[in-house]
């Protein structure tokens, strides 16, 4: 079955940059008509989308993060990674990687922060921003 894991750092310090990698088994991140994405969850907040990449490669933001936002692969270790800068403690959140979401698209970057959208998730890392 397919299963995902999430990489990085608990602990990063304000204005530096986060990043996380998302290893996938039993699923190519290549595989047609997959999209892989990142998405947290703040303390006592509901989930918000960051990122995603589909098979093909293109890359899909949250129009609120994308100035400081980068999502990209490794199709050689079946990776793809997160990196978010300039941290503020507002970035304080669990941060998990997904499958999902299906046909994924700019116009509908609204829906991505629903979970019904994620065929499989991995178990979250919590990031904590501070000096």
């Amino acid at each position: 079955q397919v299963q995902l894991q999430e990489s990085g750092p608990g602990l990063v310090k304000p204005s530096q940059t986060l990043s996380l990698t998302c290893t996938v088994t039993g699923e190519s991140i290549t595989a047609s008509a997959s999209a892989w994405s990142w998405v947290r969850r703040p303390p006592g907040k509901g989930l918000e989308w960051v990122a995603a990449i589909r098979y093909d490669g293109n890359p899909y933001y949250n129009p609120s993060l994308k100035w400081r936002t980068s999502i990209s692969r490794d199709t050689s270790k079946n990776q793809f990674s997160l990196q978010l800068r300039s941290m503020t403690p507002e970035d304080t959140a669990v941060y998990y990687c997904a499958r999902g979401p299906p046909n994924v698209s700019s116009f509908r970057s609204n829906e991505y922060s629903d979970s019904n959208k994620y065929a499989v998730w991995g178990q979250g890392t919590q990031v904590t921003v501070s000096a």
